[in-house]
Parts: C-alpha cells; sequence; structure tokens
C-alpha cells in the first residue's frame, strides 16, 4: 500500500513538473505565443493541478478565499532626495478559480502636485538578502514581453503623498503552479512606459527606474484585508481616490 501511495505521488510530482515547464519551451520554441494562447495554456495547466492536488491550507473553508500580505519596506539604497516608500499590498482570490483583486495602500511620496505615476510590479524571486535588487527581475513564467507580466500592474498616481487604489480581475494568482506567494513586489521612482519605449529594456521592466521600496508576498488572515477596505471607504470620503 505504501509503496502504490509513494508511486502515486512521486508520478503526480514528476507530471506537475512537466506541465509546468511545458509552457516555457511552448513559448520559447514559437517566440510569438499570443496572448490568447497563453491564457488557455495556464487555465488548462492550473486545471490539472487543482485536481491533482488537494486545496492548499490556507484557503478559508467557508467561504473557500485566500488572503495573502506584502508589508512596503524602503530600499537601504535610497539617496536623501529619495522618498521612503511604506505600506502594504494586498490579494484576496476566491478558490480554485476566481480572479485576483489587490489593493494597494503606500505612503511616503513627495506632495507635490502633478507629479508622474509610480510603476509596481511582481518580481521573481522573494530575496530581499541584497535589498530590493536580489529581487532580479520581473516574474514572468511564459517568457513574454513586457507589460504582459502576470505582476505588471502598471502605473499609480500618487495624492497627498499617497496610493490608495484597488485592482481587480489581475492575470497573477494565489494557486496552482504560478502562485506569486513568496515572490516580490517592487515599487519603482519611474514611471512605466508599458513596453511602448525605444530600447529593448523597455520590453523587459517598462523603463521603471531605481528601486524604491520592496516586500514579499505572504499569506495573511482576511483581517487585514478587511481593514484596508475600510481604510478605502474612509478616505474616499475626505480625499479624490484613484
Amino acid at each position: 500500500m505504501y509503496e502504490k501511495v509513494l508511486n502515486s505521488t512521486m508520478f503526480k510530482s514528476c507530471l506537475l513538473a512537466f506541465l509546468a515547464l511545458s509552457p516555457l519551451c511552448i513559448a520559447g520554441d514559437t517566440g510569438n505565443t499570443n496572448e490568447e494562447q497563453l491564457k488557455d495554456i495556464q487555465q488548462k495547466l492550473n486545471d490539472l493541478w487543482l485536481n491533482l492536488l488537494p486545496p492548499q491550507a490556507f484557503v478559508t473553508r467557508h467561504e473557500r478565499t485566500a488572503y495573502a500580505a506584502c508589508e512596503l519596506r524602503p530600499s537601504f539604497k535610497l539617496e536623501a532626495d529619495e522618498p521612503a516608500v511604506t505600506g502594504q499590498v494586498l490579494f484576496k482570490q476566491t478558490y480554485p478559480h476566481g480572479n485576483l483583486d489587490a489593493i494597494f495602500l503606500l505612503e511616503g511620496f513627495p506632495t507635490i502636485d502633478n507629479q508622474s505615476g509610480r510603476a509596481i510590479h511582481i518580481h521573481n524571486l522573494g530575496d530581499l538578502s541584497e535589498g530590493c535588487d536580489s529581487t532580479v527581475g520581473h516574474y514572468n513564467p511564459f517568457n513574454v514581453n513586457h507589460p504582459r507580466h502576470p505582476g505588471d500592474f502598471g502605473n499609480f498616481i500618487p495624492i497627498n503623498g499617497k496610493i490608495r487604489r484597488r485592482k481587480g480581475n489581475l492575470q497573477a494568482t494565489l494557486f496552482g503552479p504560478y502562485s506569486v506567494l513568496g515572490r516580490s513586489i517592487v515599487v519603482h521612482k519611474q514611471e512605466d512606459d508599458l513596453g511602448k519605449g525605444d530600447n529593448p529594456a523597455s520590453l523587459e521592466n517598462g523603463n521603471a527606474g531605481k528601486r524604491l521600496a520592496c516586500c514579499v508576498i505572504g499569506i495573511s488572515s482576511s483581517n487585514l484585508w478587511e481593514k484596508a477596505v475600510q481604510t478605502l471607504l474612509t478616505e474616499k470620503t475626505s480625499s479624490p481616490f484613484r
């Protein structure tokens, strides 16, 4: 009996490893894999993954909802005149196929008017041993160009030194082989050019510039999310909300 269980587990592990790598091979071979094909591959792989494995332990039993949080800290490589950004990025997703929602609560930006947007992205590693630099590049499991990475959140314009924003239907996920748990979020100094720049970096990182702050995405309870929702509702009544 034990041998059968072991063999079954090993088979599943090998199959899942093969499935997780196959989209990279497809994308690399074709070079022009379009977005719809990638979404189809991701959906099929997630379905297989979720059917082969039991629900993650962090999924709440009754709501079948998972929560995650990322506590931003300033980079230790900032110049004296650069903003020390702090705050939270919070996530909520219904298991197994719900879209990912996020709340961004950041502060520490200059309070001047008419400033440009700040790019926020998910990076590949949750390694902060060398500050934000050791998070390396964008999380890009399908080897596609920016801004089609699952963690390319776009630009956020600070108001009164703060970013207060909720975004839904995000491409990233907390479940399956492409879960962003354990990866990092980086807040950049500059605006994301959304892949429209005139150099190779535009298709890698949007020329978003220096890394101001970063954090590692981890599992959380629903309390942080509910508190953040209340913060948005409260502040929306007294100031512009973007």
